[in-house]
């Protein structure tokens, strides 16, 4: 009984000193929550596109009237690993090679390779038991397409062996599973749930390309030259607000590497402040983002694609300002239990670019792109 009152009292001491590290106007209110699948970790490996992104699917089957289903991430982390050291060693080692990838990789992989429930594939290997690790996996493929680049190995068992590595790791793809009384291969799957990959569709602001133009995003991730439509920063805006009042969730890639992203707070401010200490004990006023503020931190690599996750909703504070409701795959962690508000001033300045579907974007400016 001393141990559980001790215990209970550690828990209520870090409660507290989690309140006083928030001002009382960052009590954020949810104005809009379109209902997502519970907050799951990512572990410890890279692969936040493909757990963001999934979880985005599984809000779009529940839209579309099919259901909730744990959807495995690791199945299409596994078939991009595959693309991404095909198309490393065909560009001669002169590419992106490692765990980063974006959600159009996700959509991808789902046109190519299909979907399969998680309890089928969970891409968690015999040393594993809950928790991710891809550190060992990616220092031995990284050797095995540099290598194969340096000494021109090409051949078909060069591909037997990477394949056979990512079975050890992660597990051999399933051909067929049954699911709920059904036998399915993984694009019978994916048909049954609705998911048409032709129906996302990737947005982006950059004044470094035409407005309304398509193009293909300088960044590093990128490395299957996926298609970004450029519109205003308004409208992208717009666009987002517009899809969450429908009752669409977004797919969001940015930048978290800033003072004033913080899981434990639960907040995402954007913030001249160097330090993170103290930050959130006084409420922040926010700089106003023009597309040219926006760009030069985009230029200047103070806004990378460091970061992928899902926007479910939006929320007020005190004050009448409005942040996204964005869930995170880092686990429950924070005062938000896994949750980010991210300010709209946040999102103007440091979203890299969003996908979601294309009835989410308003008619007006989806006649545009």
């Amino acid at each position: 009984m001393k141990n559980i009152l001790f215990i209970n009292f550690l828990l209520l001491f870090v409660c507290i000193g989690n309140a006083q590290e928030i001002h009382a106007d960052y009590s954020i209110t949810d104005e809009t929550f379109i209902e997502c699948t519970p907050v799951i970790s990512q572990g410890k490996s890279g692969t936040c596109w493909s757990f963001s992104t999934t979880s985005y699917i599984e809000s779009e089957i529940a839209r579309l009237g099919h259901g909730t289903h744990d959807l495995s991430e690791l199945y299409q982390v596994r078939n991009t690993y595959t693309d991404k050291a095909r198309n490393y060693i065909l560009r001669q080692g002169k590419a992106q090679f490692g765990e980063g990838a974006l959600s159009h990789d996700v959509i991808n992989s789902i046109r190519n390779y299909g979907i399969v429930p998680n309890d089928m594939y969970t891409g968690l290997s015999g040393s594993e038991t809950n928790l991710h690790d891809h550190r060992e996996l990616i220092k031995l493929l990284t050797n095995m397409v540099d290598n194969a680049v340096t000494h021109k190995i090409l051949s078909e068992n060069w591909w037997k062996s990477y394949e056979a590595m990512l079975d050890i790791y992660i597990g051999k793809r399933p051909v067929t599973f049954d699911y709920n009384n059904k036998t399915y291969t993984p694009a019978q799957f994916a048909k049954e749930l609705g998911i048409e990959p032709d129906n996302y569709i990737t947005l982006t602001s950059f004044t470094h390309h035409p407005m309304n133009s398509s193009f293909i995003l300088e960044i590093p991730d990128n490395f299957s030259n996926g298609i970004y439509h450029n519109i205003s920063l308004d409208e992208l805006q717009q666009t987002v607000d517009y899809a969450l009042k429908e009752g669409y969730t977004i797919a969001w890639d940015g930048d978290v590497s800033e003072v004033g992203f913080s899981q434990k707070t639960g907040l995402a401010i954007l913030t001249n402040k160097k330090e993170k200490k103290g930050l959130f004990k006084e409420y922040n006023e926010e700089e106003k983002v023009t597309s040219e503020s926006r760009q030069k931190e985009f230029e200047n690599y103070n806004t990378t694609d460091d970061h992928l996750m899902h926007i479910v909703g939006k929320g007020i504070d005190k004050k009448g300002k409005t942040y996204y409701k964005i869930k995170n795959s880092w686990g429950g962690k924070g005062v938000q239990k896994g949750y980010i508000y991210m300010s709209e001033a946040y999102f103007r300045m440091k979203t890299v670019g969003v996908l979601l579907h294309k009835d989410g974007i308003p008619k007006r400016i989806k006649e545009k792109v």
